[in-house]
């Protein structure tokens, strides 16, 4: 292998990302709107570091392309797996942004029941000097919490929710060793719950995978949180609920056509919104940027990977 082996980079990079692609790579930035860059340069190619997917056209246009290393837990926006069938390894940053991703889950969710933003404006408003203290709002602790998707940021957030004397109960595609009820069917774990956080995967297999009937069975005083990917919830229905009072409230940090927000969502004041800052904190942003190079490192040293996604592990020596 190259010393220096040659690497295109998609999206823009952190400066401490920068200067370690810099030592081991020579870099390529993906120039934008250039259609014939691909085509008169993808096979020099071997390596990707992305912070936003690969399209599979990029994809195809780069013949000797080993290794994808792609910035973020969540890798929808790559198809790993036509890359493994390629023989290419795809890495993403697991782990690292856990309890960032959780903390702000619990946030939003504080956030929602407690009415932080509109007793936010009560007291900026003098409201409260004019009219008196703000109505009650509903307290977190003693819930029943159902969590879809009950991956490594899923158990973080269960532990979390423990710490508020709170019942966890959870639903995924198959059941886990874990000390929580398992749910087969999301419907009957909504109708049984509090608040669901929706922690799962993104793509084709959980597209609209939480839908009006499931938002109907949370109910009234049920709240929905959202820190996975916008697509996993059916958005219009969730306005159509949240308008109509059949579900209480939402907590959302993520977006169907993000960044993008329908204004029909903007003006609900049973919702508090965030613009995906599940883990933007200088903190993880740096240690997920640490773990691309240290995959691209291992890739450049002796073909492996620290963390390859699972359909590509058997590709890791």
């Amino acid at each position: 292998m190259a010393d220096r082996p040659a690497l295109l980079q998609i999206g823009k990079v952190l400066p401490t990302m920068a200067t370690r692609l810099d030592a081991g790579f020579e870099v390529t930035v993906l120039p934008e709107g250039d259609a014939d860059f691909l085509a008169a340069r993808g096979g020099e190619f071997t390596a990707v570091a992305t912070m936003k997917g690969i399209s599979d056209e990029v994809m195809a246009a780069l013949p000797n392309l080993k290794i994808i290393a792609s910035f973020g837990v969540g890798y929808d926006s790559i198809n790993a797996d036509a890359a493994a069938e390629r023989g290419i390894i795809v890495t993403h940053t697991p782990d690292v942004l856990n309890d960032e991703v959780a903390d702000t889950a619990i946030m939003l969710w504080l956030a929602v029941s407690k009415e932080l933003v509109p007793s936010e404006a009560w007291a900026r408003s003098g409201d409260w000097e004019a009219k008196g203290a703000y109505p009650l709002t509903r307290s977190v602790r003693g819930r029943k919490v159902g969590i879809l998707g009950l991956g490594r940021i899923g158990q973080t957030i269960a532990e979390m929710c423990q710490l508020f004397g709170n019942e966890v109960v959870y639903h995924t595609r198959s059941e886990k060793d874990v000390p929580y009820q398992y749910y087969g069917n999301l419907v009957e774990m909504a109708r049984d719950v509090d608040v669901i956080f929706v922690i799962t995967p993104g793509g084709a297999a959980t597209n609209k995978l939480v839908n009006a009937q499931v938002m109907e069975a949370l109910g009234p005083e049920g709240i929905l949180i959202n820190v996975a990917r916008g697509t996993v919830v059916d958005e219009t229905a969730m306005i159509a609920a949240l308008e109509s009072g059949k579900l209480g409230a939402a907590g959302l940090d993520v977006f169907e056509a993000e960044p993008k927000i329908p204004e029909a969502l903007k003006r609900l004041k049973n919702v508090v919104l965030v613009p995906h800052i599940g883990s933007a904190t200088v903190e993880t942003r740096d240690a997920m940027g640490a773990l691309v190079c240290d995959n691209l490192d291992r890739w450049r040293e002796n073909g492996g990977a620290v963390t390859p996604v699972p359909e590509c592990k058997h590709l890791v020596t």
